[in-house]
């Protein structure tokens, strides 16, 4: 599974956004210029985000762009869904409603595909703007194999007794 630019993009020009929206708004050309990223194309993503309000918008000169609400409290997850970028591994059109093959049925990995995009959305809703602006995600990626470890012994030693 890959993300496509859109959902990477909005969350680069929000994390921008997070990082120097302190005492004014951010223009999108600002963030453009620093992102590396076509302005039309913010322009775009910046419509999607400020309907599900997440941004705000600020008219005027020196206008731009604020966080609707702190860069604590926005979630990465809800940046992507916001831009219409689908979290799920699977092939099949509605969560499972109609499976990933011609005749409907689920293949034989469905499930595991499946499973994967929930651990994406889960781990995505885990991690808020402050947390990538301060670099928190490291202890995160780090305690997932280690958490595993312990579940898996766990249940060896329920099996066992």
């Amino acid at each position: 599974m890959k993300l496509s630019t859109k959902g990477r993009y909005a969350v680069m020009a929000m994390v921008d956004l997070a990082r120097h929206a302190q005492a004014k708004p951010v223009s999108l050309s600002d963030i453009a210029t620093r992102q590396e990223i076509s302005l039309s194309y913010l322009e775009q993503l910046f419509a999607r985000l400020r309907r599900a309000g997440l941004v705000k918008s600020v008219r005027g000169p020196g206008g731009g762009y604020r966080l609707a609400r702190g860069s604590a409290e926005t979630r990465v997850s809800e940046i992507i869904l916001a831009v219409d970028e689908p979290i799920k591994a699977t092939r099949c059109t509605e969560m499972g409603a109609t499976g990933c093959r011609a005749d409907r049925s689920k293949c034989l990995t469905h499930d595991l595909w499946e499973e994967l995009g929930n651990q994406i959305h889960a781990f995505l809703s885990s991690v808020t703007l402050l947390d990538v602006l301060e670099r928190r995600l490291a202890p995160r990626i780090a305690e997932a194999p280690a958490a595993q470890a312990a579940a898996n012994n766990d249940s060896s030693m329920a099996a066992a007794s």
